[in-house]
């Protein structure tokens, strides 16, 4: 589905409405602004695409509603060059929004479906992430440390292996808490055994599993 002035009107109306509730960073709003959701859902649901809601993209994952990767991006305090491990590519819809942010994104998935469809997807927008397959509570040791680490998915506690993948200094932005309900944590590396953890408002994600999905 090509680009119109029509969905350029609506990602303008939605990031109005970002603003107005409480996403402050304007370069997060400026990158919002310059994805072009509505190539990352199925046609039936892409007249929707800017409401500011989630929608299934199969697999039983969802692509988050537009205030909840804003909210991460904002709190993840992105800059430029950043080197930063996604866990859970999902539509990828997350990890375009943070290179337009400029950042240098790793992004892992267990679901093998959404890795191959994604994989293919995202170099058609022009978005160039470095993709992998994987269990995202294992991170990417190989390719660590990172400055920043964001995690679309729910965690029933904060995994220490990608603690340990935090450059000192660095942070990680993942919602922890049960199936229900998590709590938006920011955790940051104060030193190598050392780990500030600030507790934000709550969301909804689907669970983070563990292993993969072929």
């Amino acid at each position: 589905m090509s680009e119109s002035f029509q969905y350029k009107g609506q990602r303008r109306r939605l990031v109005e409405g970002l603003r107005i509730k409480g996403i402050t960073d304007e370069a997060v709003l400026d990158a919002i602004g310059n994805v072009p959701r509505h190539r990352f859902l199925e046609s039936s649901f892409s007249k929707f695409a800017y409401k500011d809601q989630a929608f299934p993209i199969g697999s039983g994952q969802t692509i988050s509603q537009p205030f909840t990767v804003a909210y991460q991006s904002q709190l993840l305090k992105v800059q430029r060059h950043d080197k930063i491990l996604e866990v859970g590519t999902g539509s990828g819809y997350q990890a375009a929004v943070l290179l337009e942010l400029g950042a240098q994104v790793y992004t892992i998935e267990r679901h093998k479906s959404l890795y191959n469809k994604v994989q293919q997807f995202l170099p058609e927008l022009g978005y160039h992430p470095r993709f992998f397959f994987g269990d995202g509570y294992q991170g990417l040791p190989t390719y660590g440390p990172f400055d920043k680490i964001i995690v679309t998915a729910a965690a029933p506690h904060i995994p220490e292996k990608l603690k340990e993948q935090l450059k000192v200094g660095g942070l990680m932005v993942i919602p922890v808490g049960p199936y229900e309900r998590q709590k938006m944590t920011v955790v940051k590396r104060i030193s190598e055994n050392r780990y500030d953890i600030k507790i934000h408002g709550d969301f909804v994600f689907v669970p983070m599993l563990k292993g993969t999905d072929i």
